[in-house]
């Protein structure tokens, strides 16, 4: 063995071997996504507007209107740090497992919780949306004569009634008839410093009577901070000996114990006999108002109030913490159930390995010896995805400047990213069958089997390389404006575009030279399909016909498309929420919609579906996001018959534009840049050829899956890119022996060279397209939920893209060169 043969293979076991190290163990290396193993993600954003009333309240500017744009965008930046570790530290007292927790872009903050159930998932929007910004302000000297008047003129505030009187002063009850207690959120409690019209904030405080009723004491207070709670070293609860009640103890640090007892020492009673009373507010809350006795040089308070015990631990947690230095808002929340996650493992390995076994089956029988080699660069490829991955995410991290601190680990795997393996084993099988097909037309011309090898590589080479690269450009383009488990697809398929490539163009080359050279392959045998061997069909004698019924498809699905306006479009795009529910008994679909009618959503979108094993779930779409969803949730697990949520998508208006926009400058890069890369390597007729393709695949695509009633989503706009990628790879390896053709065919015209040219790459088109399809219709029938929606589209793509590689992007290249004579 020649040494350039032993360094491939010693390459070969050098990269299996790394693989291998970097999957082993599985359950300690490969971390999975949260929809295989369930979970929340959240993805929280600074409030813009928060941050600029600091910025005034601190001194840093005199008013809302005199804070710069730049400079609020460096105080954001700044929040947004030190709001990472913060959440964090919340986050971790929870105990759940690994959490990611990390940046993204200058606003906004991811938050993933692997095995997150219902109550660790409430539990930790609470710790998230906690402030925890702990004040002591001083209640107002003319607050209880302020309150008395206010009352006394009959003015409440909305959602109170007066509930009587005792010794303290005037109290209010809750009045829900007016207003819902999900009505009292932050806005709320922002206008109600405002209610009685006086220099001093109007607070109200939650006591509690004798008989436990819950009542709130009115109070006016001071506007000023006298001290912060940046200065907190413990806090913790503790048990009031009387009553039971708990309350929340505190010790500040050596500057906050000389703050406190500083502060207490200036509002201690007067010679006058005046006593001062401090009021103790949290997240704009005010919990308690005690009287200063005496100055307090001991570093220790307390906060007593009407919270129960969860709540009281909840409150220590997020002391602890630390307060976060500006508001933040969900933006985007997503859960899948645990058990959800489970039955998406076993439906993806389904799909992998029926989908393996059959392009396996087929490269067997079709190819015979060449076939089994294919098989075997397959299972390579499987071999060393990991690898592939490990680059590819160093590579596209790179390239998009995510990547944090220059370092690389494996992706997450995700569902889309099981996707992407799959159609892996189906785009790999595409290089095989192009070299085949060439290493089988020299065989026929009579060279020698090296020499057909050989000569099959050779040819197939530029062809290949053009097709990967058009695919590749899509997958990074998919990941610098993709999100989450879209970027883990992106991911996967460039590592299957690059381990493919070696794989097939350096090993399994090896692996046929090393059998030719040993005398072992001698001859190349393969099946052939008869009516495509020599294949003279006219295809360019009809392309206006074929032009008529794509003009016609186009136009009748996007005239439905039209009607249906946002109806095309999922949470992704236009902001809401989709919670699918589990059930033990199902109710009548018009109960549902009563239920969620009275909840407020008279408008939701109900509909019952099956999963594979015949199991039902309930699907609810509404339009709110976030906390305004949520009465829909409530609602429907009130529903008899055990409603429980296990997925739930809930996307703000703002974050699904962006992610609206960014799916259409994500095909629009994509179509230019293959404008460029074909114009480079070929011209600009091919160019235009390509494109005029691509947006024929596009556009029909997307119209006849909403016409089937699917809507559009970012998974979806995935599998249209990959649609580009796959047709622009279609279109290459035509226009790739057009341009071989053009040099050996002269004095025809260019239609019937271009004819030929679709005629001799006819049997490796329709080859691929079943090989592709075959793993596709897997994902189809195994993937469930989400990626069967993502394979239906690469279904419909596929056929559309096979389609108009022959129909379209070669016609259109002609009307550069009508009646043109090669010379």
């Amino acid at each position: 063995m020649d040494k350039n043969k032993l360094w491939k293979w010693m390459l070969l076991g050098i990269l299996v071997i790394w693989s291998f190290a970097l999957v082993t163990p599985l359950d300690q290396k490969v971390t999975l996504g949260l929809d295989l193993r369930g979970g929340s993600s959240f993805v929280v954003e600074v409030d813009a507007e928060d941050v600029a009333k600091k910025m005034v309240e601190s001194g840093e500017a005199e008013s809302r209107e005199r804070v710069s744009e730049s400079d609020l965008k460096d105080q954001i930046k700044k929040v947004q740090e030190i709001a990472v570790e913060t959440i964090r530290n919340r986050i971790d007292v929870l105990g759940t497992s690994e959490p990611e927790i990390y940046p993204e872009g200058d606003a906004r903050i991811v938050i993933r919780i692997p095995g997150a159930d219902a109550d660790t998932r409430a539990e930790a929007k609470a710790q998230i949306l906690s402030d925890a910004v702990l004040s002591f302000k001083m209640v107002h000297l003319e607050s209880d004569a302020w309150v008395a008047e206010v009352t006394g003129s009959g003015q409440v505030p909305s959602g109170f009634k007066i509930g009587g009187q005792d010794r303290s002063s005037t109290y209010f009850i809750r009045d829900r008839s007016a207003m819902a207690d999900d009505e009292l959120d932050r806005a709320f409690y922002e206008r109600l410093k405002r209610f009685g019209g006086k220099h001093a904030d109007y607070m109200l405080m939650s006591d509690r009577l004798q008989d436990g009723s819950t009542i709130y004491r009115p109070e006016f207070i001071e506007r000023r901070r006298q001290m912060g709670g940046d200065s907190i070293k413990d806090a913790f609860v503790s048990y009031d000996p009387m009553t039971g009640l708990p309350s929340i103890s505190l010790e500040f640090d050596g500057k906050g114990k000389k703050d406190f007892g500083n502060v207490t020492e200036k509002f201690s009673p007067s010679e006058d006999g005046i006593y001062r009373r401090m009021a103790i507010i949290l997240d704009d809350t005010l919990y308690s108002a005690p009287q200063i006795n005496e100055a307090i040089f001991s570093g220790r308070a307390e906060i007593s109030g009407n919270f129960s015990v969860v709540e009281a631990r909840r409150l220590v947690n997020v002391l602890r913490a630390g307060a976060l230095p500006g508001r933040v808002k969900i933006v985007e929340e997503r859960t899948v159930a645990p058990t959800l996650g489970h039955d998406s493992i076993n439906s993806g390995m389904k799909a992998i390995i029926y989908g393996g076994i059959a392009v396996l089956v087929f490269m067997a029988l079709f190819y015979m010896v060449p076939g089994l080699i294919a098989n075997l660069s397959l299972v390579f490829v499987l071999l060393l995805l990991p690898v592939g991955m490990m680059v590819s995410a160093g590579f596209l991290g790179v390239i998009s400047g995510s990547l944090e601190g220059g370092s690389v680990s494996l992706p997450t795997l995700t569902l889309y990213g099981i996707a992407g393996i799959v159609l892996t084993v189906g785009m790999a099988v595409d290089a095989n069958v192009l070299i085949f097909e060439r290493m089988r037309e020299e065989w026929r011309v009579g060279k020698s089997v090296a020499g057909s090898i050989n000569a099959g590589y050779n040819k197939a080479f530029s062809t290949i390389l053009d097709a990967n690269v058009t695919t590749l450009l899509t997958a990074i383009i998919l990941f610098w404006q993709g999100s989450g488990p879209i970027r883990g697809f992106a991911v996967t398929l460039s590592a299957g575009i690059l381990v493919s490539m070696f794989i097939v163009l350096v090993m399994t080359r090896l692996f046929f030279n090393t059998m030719a050279d040993s005398n072992v392959l001698k001859s190349i045998k393969m099946m052939s399909i008869p009516f495509l061997q020599n294949a003279k069909f006219n295809f360019l004698g009809a392309r206006k016909i074929a032009g008529i019924i794509s003009l016609l498809v186009i136009v009748g699905t996007w005239g439905l498309f039209s009607t249906k306006g946002d109806d095309n479009f999922g949470v992704d795009f236009t902001g809401g929420s989709v919670i699918t529910f589990a059930f033990d008994d199902k109710q009548d679909i018009e109960d549902v919609r009563g239920t969620l009618a009275e909840a407020g959503f008279p408008t939701a979108n109900i509909a019952y579906q099956a999963a594979l094993d015949g199991t039902e779930f309930l699907e609810v779409k509404v339009g709110a996001s976030g906390e305004e969803a949520e009465p829909a949730l409530v609602a429907v697990k009130g529903l008899s018959g055990n409603y429980q949520d296990i997925k739930n998508d809930s996307v703000g208006s703002q974050i699904g534009a962006e992610l609206k926009k960014k799916g259409i400058n994500a095909i629009i890069f994509a179509l230019i840049g293959i404008i460029i890369y074909i114009s480079i390597r070929f011209e600009f007729a091919f160019a235009m050829g390509a494109i005029t393709a691509l947006a024929h695949d596009v556009l029909i695509t997307i119209g006849i899956y909403c016409a089937l009633g699917n809507e559009l989503s970012m998974p979806i706009i995935a599998a249209l890119l990959t649609i580009v990628g796959y047709s622009v790879n279609d279109t290459i390896v035509v226009f790739d022996r057009i341009r071989e053709d053009l040099k050996l065919e002269k004095g025809k015209s260019y239609k019937d060279i271009a004819n030929l040219s679709i005629n001799q790459t006819l049997s490796r088109t329709v080859l691929t397209s079943i090989t592709t399809l075959l793993t596709v219709v897997m994902l189809l029938v195994f993937g469930g939920g989400a990626v069967k929606d993502f394979a239906l589209a690469l279904f419909i793509g596929i056929l559309v893209g096979t389609y108009s590689s022959i129909f379209v992007a070669t016609p259109v290249v002609l009307l550069w060169h009508k009646e043109e004579k090669v010379k």
